[in-house]
C-alpha cells in the first residue's frame, strides 16, 4: 500500500513539471514569433527568394566603379534582393494588391509605387509583365557598404494591360532604368528607380534559311521516335546506348534519315536542366550520327504553364538546352512545343501565343543556325506562327481522303515558299473490344499504301508515328479511357516484341525508292 502511495506521488510530481514545462515552451515560442521576422520568401510564396520562379538572365558589368570594390558575395545579394523587387512588383501591378512591396522597396519609393497601385485600382487597369534579360551596369558603391547605384541596360521587357478583365495592349520594349539601393535590415531596397530610356522590340516576321536547309527539309523522311520499353520516358533511368544504337540501325536499314524525339520539361529538371538526362540527350545524337540521322528535338514536353509570369523559368530551361545541343552536327531543327493549339481553350489562345513567339525569338537569338518549327495537331492550326517559323510542321490522324483538300487549304493560307511537313500521322493496328474489331495489321499496312504515294506525289517530308507496340502508355498522354489507351499502344510498325508488322515491309520498301 505504501509503495503504492510513493508511485502515485511521483506520477503526480511527474506530471506538474512536465505540464509546466509545456507551458513555459509555449510561452517561449509567442514570445519568439512575436519578436522575429517572417522570412520574406514565405511571405511571398516564392521559395527561396524567387530562385526557381523569376530567373531573368542578368550580365553584370562592373568594370568601373566608383567608390570601394564590390565582393561577389555582396553582388550576388543585390541581385537577389532586386530581382525579387521585380518580381514583388510585377505581381502587385497584376492584382493591385502592395503585398511584399515594402520588402523590397524604401519607403519613399513604395509610396510611389502605391500611388501608381491606387490609380490601377480606380481605373480597373492591371499589368501583368515580365523581365527576360538584365544588363546592370554598376557605377557606385559606397564606402560603408550601404549604398549602390548602377543602370540597367537593356532591359527585355513583355507587358501586357487589361481594362476591367479586357486586354488592350501588349509590348515588348527593351529599356533602361536608373537605380540606387539602400542596405537596411540586413536587405538591399530599392531607393530610387526611374526608366530613363525604352525603344519597342523589332521583331523579324520571315525567317531566313539556308539553301542547304532547304533541301535537308525536303528530304526528310522518318518517324518519331520512343525506346520499346520505355515510351515517353527515352531519358529516364531505362536509357541505354545499346538499344538507341540497335533502334537507329533498324531506322536507318528502313531507309529512314530522321527522327523526332521529345525533351519533357518538369522530368529535365524545369529550369534547373537534369545534366544526367542532358547528358542522355547528346549520347541520343552521337549514336544518330553514327546512323547518318539527323534529329528534330521536341522541347517542353507535357507542359501547359503559358502564363508571363513563368516565361522566366521556362527559357532559362530552353537556353540551357539550346545552348549545350547547338553545335552537335546531328541536331537538325528545334521544335518548340507538341501540339500547342490543344492547350488554346483551357490556356488561353493569346496566352500560348505569346509564349511560343517569344521562345522562338529566344531560341533564333541562341541558335542562329538551326530552322524552327511548331508540331501543330492538325493542318488546320499550322497557319499560326506560320510566318515567324522556318518551315511548318503538322499532324494527321483522319481520313485519307479529307488530307489533300485540308492540306491545300493550308498551303493557299501560308507563304508560298515554306516548306511545309507531316509530322505525325499514322495508323493503329488495334483490334479488340474498344474498337468493334474494326482494325488489324493488314489495315494498318493498307493505309501506308493509301498515303505514302500521296505524299511522294505532292513532295511532302514526312515522319510517322512510330517504330514501336508499346506494352504501356502513360495515363498523360491519353487518359485513363481504355477506348483512347488501348489503340495508342498499336501505332508501330514493330510490335511488342520488337518482330516487324505488314505496315514495316511496306514502310521498308518504300523508303528505299
Amino acid at each position: 500500500m505504501k509503495w503504492n502511495k510513493n508511485i502515485l506521488r511521483v506520477l503526480l510530481i511527474g506530471s506538474f513539471l512536465a505540464i509546466n514545462a509545456l507551458v513555459l515552451f509555449g510561452i517561449s515560442s509567442v514570445w519568439s514569433y512575436l519578436n522575429t521576422g517572417a522570412d520574406r520568401s514565405t511571405l511571398l510564396h516564392i521559395g527561396g527568394e524567387g530562385a526557381t520562379v523569376y530567373l531573368p538572365k542578368v550580365v553584370w558589368d562592373t568594370t568601373s566603379v566608383e567608390g570601394r570594390p564590390i565582393e561577389k558575395q555582396t553582388l550576388a545579394k543585390i541581385e537577389r534582393d532586386y530581382l525579387n523587387g521585380w518580381y514583388v512588383r510585377n505581381t502587385a501591378l497584376s492584382t493591385n494588391n502592395n503585398y511584399g512591396i515594402a520588402d523590397y522597396f524604401t519607403e519613399s519609393a513604395r509610396t510611389k509605387l502605391y500611388k501608381i497601385l491606387d490609380t490601377n485600382k480606380e481605373k480597373g487597369a492591371t499589368f501583368v509583365q515580365t523581365t527576360l534579360e538584365h544588363g546592370p551596369k554598376l557605377n557606385f558603391y559606397s564606402a560603408d557598404g550601404t549604398q549602390i547605384s548602377f543602370l540597367d541596360k537593356n532591359v527585355s521587357l513583355y507587358k501586357k494591360g487589361f481594362l476591367n478583365g479586357n486586354p488592350i495592349l501588349e509590348y515588348h520594349e527593351t529599356a533602361t532604368f536608373q537605380v540606387v539601393m539602400l542596405l537596411e535590415d540586413g536587405f538591399w531596397r530599392v531607393r530610387h528607380f526611374v526608366r530613363v530610356a525604352s525603344e519597342p522590340v523589332k521583331v523579324k516576321k520571315e525567317p531566313k534559311i539556308s539553301a542547304v536547309d532547304k533541301e535537308v527539309l525536303r528530304n526528310i523522311k522518318g518517324l518519331n521516335y520512343y525506346p520499346k520499353d520505355s515510351p515517353w520516358d527515352t531519358f529516364g533511368n531505362r536509357f541505354q546506348d545499346s538499344i538507341i544504337s540497335a533502334d537507329f540501325r533498324t531506322i536507318r536499314d528502313m531507309g529512314f534519315n530522321t527522327v523526332r524525339i521529345f525533351i519533357p520539361y518538369m522530368d529535365f529538371g524545369a529550369a534547373q536542366v537534369n545534366q544526367d538526362r542532358l547528358a542522355k540527350v547528346r549520347s541520343l545524337l552521337d549514336i544518330a550520327g553514327k546512323q547518318n540521322i539527323k534529329v528534330v528535338i521536341t522541347l517542353f514536353d507535357f507542359f501547359g504553364d503559358y502564363s508571363v509570369p513563368n516565361w522566366t523559368a521556362t527559357f532559362t530551361h530552353a537556353e540551357k538546352l539550346v545552348t549545350t545541343l547547338k553545335d552537335h552536327p546531328s541536331l537538325l531543327a528545334w521544335d518548340l512545343k507538341n501540339e500547342p493549339d490543344l492547350d488554346f481553350e483551357a490556356r488561353g489562345k493569346e496566352d500560348v501565343l505569346g509564349w511560343l513567339r517569344e521562345l522562338c525569338l529566344r531560341i533564333k537569338k541562341w541558335d542562329g543556325l538551326h530552322p524552327v518549327t511548331v508540331g501543330w495537331s492538325s493542318p488546320e492550326a499550322a497557319v499560326n506562327m506560320a510566318k515567324e517559323v522556318d518551315f511548318v510542321s503538322f499532324h494527321y490522324y483522319r481520313e485519307i481522303q479529307d488530307f489533300m483538300p485540308s492540306y491545300q487549304k493550308l498551303r493557299n493560307a501560308i507563304p508560298k515558299d515554306k516548306i511545309t511537313i507531316l509530322q505525325e500521322y499514322g495508323k493503329s493496328s488495334y483490334s479488340g473490344m474498344w474498337n468493334a474489331f474494326l482494325n488489324s495489321e493488314e489495315k494498318q499496312a493498307a493505309y501506308y499504301e493509301e498515303i505514302q504515294p500521296i505524299l511522294e506525289e505532292a513532295q511532302i517530308p514526312f515522319l510517322f508515328w512510330t517504330l514501336y507496340d508499346f506494352e504501356k502508355v502513360p495515363s498523360a498522354v491519353v487518359g485513363n479511357r481504355p477506348w483512347r489507351r488501348e489503340p495508342q499502344k498499336y501505332f508501330g510498325c514493330l510490335d511488342m516484341e520488337g518482330k516487324p508488322k505488314k505496315a514495316f515491309y511496306f514502310l521498308n520498301r518504300i523508303s528505299k525508292k
